[in-house]
């Protein structure tokens, strides 16, 4: 036995382990979920072990690239098991039975134990002026285990009225190149519980055991702006596989300089054209904005283990014995889970052997190559508006009691970048506004065309070898049993503070310092938002702990993130992911409220500037770039209440200004959270308290003292 399979058994064992040491009665709450929020990918699992993705107002998680908002990809993950001639704890016998793994099962037939969190390091203390970012999520990882290798573990297990224990790990890692993806690992264990109490209840052997899932993914939800409503829970999503040729290759060893393997036993999906645009909507591009292409996302699942059987642990290339697409909402449902129901058990079973289910869906089609050129919709195949399902089963086993089988997955989603996302879409808008305008288009290979959605297309489907490289590494992580190179931690404190002439940043060290091949800090700030590019700004040697952003202009947001870094001495070989430093991530240290320069209080009422006026939605470029709606007042005294008046004398906002500075925002709204209409404004300011110069202390204005200004806004 290798070392490597040593390693992967050993994780099976803790995870069976886990099992048998749980308390007695440790039921958690169904509705318990975890998040982990430290990589490009980040996401929730809830307590009953598969996710649906609905939170009453939108399809959450799986969000990527999770710098930016509305990324979310997930919709939903339908997972069952299933089995033949099974006895129950009543005595009766089923001729398949099967168990859903639904909030809707919860204390019926699927039994949440334990779920938890653990993570590497705690997170750091980051703060802005005073204020600290990370207390919201504090408390969201239940241990800290400096020795694991993920950043974070999240832990199920669920017991079932099969007798089958389901333990599932999620592990997550920050490494640069390995952050867009999670592994998952199920191991299965015929421990004969069959309800919340961990007592041996059955004592037979499972035959027949199934598992598989149908997962339909939105990617995304940013891209359904573009595409239509309905795309945010998959409607006109396509569905492909790969790894025909998977026992061909079961010898190759993989490293970054391999070309990436379509032999990878793989699915994953894509937002298609919808039959309610009238303009090629591949890609999501913002055709009524900049263009840019707002679903990039290509997301889905490999496989990267699956047991021969209980008792021969090595991989089998026969496994899964679906790998296809199949109808979304098309399903048996499992009702109350009385003997009435038998029928559709039969046919849950059914097609968790991949027989389709109503006969909407293939279990071995890639679905795009077969309908793409015909039917552009691509429900239109099959006619469920629910959209379509990634659909993957593995089996049959037999599970003696005590017995296990271990399957590991890898979900991931990858795509084009945001920053090719705009140049690609800025171009396409230029032509799509101007059909005359040909060009050239440049493509990926470098070739061009005069066909602006030819070019789009090309460039977004370049998104297809993304993934691909994702489960690549993600097979090379789980064959190397997940030692990666890993970076340096980060700083455990950040703070950030403004200044009147400069935003300083300070850290304490990395606890890497003293690692061997510790390169030092690299300092990045971004303008007006966090969600847009950081721009690396400072690059520092080991010893620094402090950085002052003099660059920095008044009236601007900023925000940043400070990552140790590696001098790539540890990571020279090429074969996990790319050779080079790595860096701590962003997502540890990364401020998400604004520091400024702070302006002194101004010496005279009669300095006092609104800035711009007039205002004009129409000219963003004489704005503050990603603050469209602000206008700031500058010069006014340090502690003064402002108040907006229209022109007829109508009060619409009042702001009190206490922070003894000579800058204040406003949102262009009013109280009631309405944006302005174009008109004259008057602002009127009213000192609250005297303010005498810090040098002479002369007195420049007392309390009660006022002023105004007139302030134009044109939209």
């Amino acid at each position: 036995m290798s070392s490597i399979s040593r390693y992967t058994l050993g994780f099976a064992l803790a995870a069976c382990l886990l099992c048998a040491t749980v308390p007695t009665s440790a039921q958690v709450p169904e509705a318990e979920k975890r998040y982990v929020r430290i990589g490009t990918l980040q996401s929730r699992f809830s307590a009953y072990g598969a996710e649906r993705a609905w939170n009453d107002v939108y399809y959450e998680g799986l969000t990527w690239p999770s710098d930016y908002n509305y990324t979310d990809n997930a919709v939903i993950e339908r997972q069952w098991i299933g089995c033949q001639n099974f006895t129950d704890a009543k005595s009766q016998v089923w001729e398949n039975y099967c168990v859903a793994f639904t909030q809707a099962f919860a204390g019926t037939s699927v039994f949440p134990m334990v779920h938890k969190q653990t993570a590497k390091i705690d997170l750091p203390f980051v703060l802005v002026d005073g204020t600290e970012i990370n207390a919201p999520y504090r408390g969201e990882s239940d241990e800290i285990s400096t020795d694991q290798i993920p950043d974070r573990i999240v832990t199920n297990i669920v017991n079932t009225s099969m007798g089958v224990t389901m333990t599932r790990r999620i592990l997550a890692f920050s490494q640069q190149w390995h952050d867009n993806y999670f592994i998952k690992e199920y191991t299965f264990k015929n421990t004969g519980y069959i309800n919340a109490t961990n007592q041996k209840v059955l004592n037979a052997t499972v035959k027949g055991f199934r598992f598989g899932f149908g997962v339909r993914y939105s990617v995304s939800r940013e891209g359904s702006f573009s595409i239509g409503g309905d795309q945010t829970y998959g409607k006109h999503s396509w569905v492909t596989r790969r790894g025909e040729t998977y026992a061909g290759h079961l010898s190759d060893v993989l490293t970054e300089a391999s070309p990436i393997p379509q032999w990878l036993r793989a699915g994953y999906s894509w937002a298609g054209q919808s039959e309610i645009n009238t303009f090629d909507n591949i890609g999501g591009p913002n055709k009524t904005g900049d263009g840019r292409l707002r679903g990039p996302q290509f997301a889905g699942i490999a496989v990267l283990h699956a047991d021969r059987s209980a008792t021969d642990k090595t991989d089998d290339p026969a496994q899964p014995n679906t790998l296809g697409w199949h109808a979304g909402d098309t399903y048996p449902s499992l009702g109350d889970m009385t003997l009435g129901t038998m029928p559709e058990q039969i046919n849950m079973y059914k097609m968790l052997s991949g027989v389709a289910y109503r006969g909407q869906g293939h279990p071995t089609e890639r679905m795009d190559e077969m309908y793409m050129a015909t039917k552009p919709d691509p429900y239109v195949v099959h006619g469920d508006g629910g959209g379509t399902n990634l659909w993957i089963n593995f089996g049959p086993y037999d599970l003696a009691p005590g017995d296990s089988v271990v399957i590991v997955l890898a979900e991931g989603v990858a795509g084009l970048d945001r920053q090719k996302c705009y140049e690609v879409g800025a171009l396409w808008k230029r032509a799509e506004d101007d059909p005359t305008y040909k060009g050239p288009f440049t493509l990926p290979n470098g070739s061009t065309t005069d066909d602006r959605n030819v070019f789009k297309n090309t460039w977004f489907y370049t998104g297809r070898d993304s993934i691909m490289l994702t489960f690549s590494r993600a097979k090379r992580c789980y064959d190397l049993g997940y030692q990666i190179p890993q970076p340096p931690l980060p700083p455990p404190q950040i703070s950030v503070t403004s200044g009147g002439d400069r935003i300083s940043l300070s850290w304490v060290a990395s606890p890497s310092e003293s690692s061997p091949g510790f390169g030092g800090y690299k300092v990045f700030r971004a303008t007006g938002k966090t969600d847009t590019t950081f721009q690396e700004i400072a690059s520092l040697g080991p010893g620094s702990t402090a950085f002052d952003d003099v660059t920095a202009q008044r009236g601007f947001s900023y925000y940043y993130y400070v990552s140790a870094y590696s001098d790539g001495s540890a990571n020279a070989s090429g074969g996990p992911n790319p050779s080079g430093p790595l860096l701590s991530t962003r997502f540890y240290t990364r401020t998400n409220q604004p520091a400024y320069l702070r302006r002194k209080a101004g010496d005279a009422l009669s300095s006092i500037r609104v800035v711009p006026n007039p205002y004009n939605i129409a000219s963003p470029g004489m704005q503050y770039p990603g603050e469209p709606d602000k206008i700031m007042f500058l010069n006014i005294p340090g502690h003064c209440t402002i108040r907006i008046y229209t022109e007829n004398g109508d009060l619409i906002n009042q702001i009190e200004h206490e922070n003894g500075s000579g800058d204040e925002t406003w949102n262009s709204n009013t109280s009631s959270r309405q944006v302005v209409v174009s008109g004259i404004y008057i602002v009127h300011f009213t000192v609250t308290a005297d303010y005498t110069d810090p040098t002479t202390g002369e007195l420049m204005y007392k309390k009660g003292e006022t002023a105004y200004q007139k302030l134009i806004v044109i939209r």
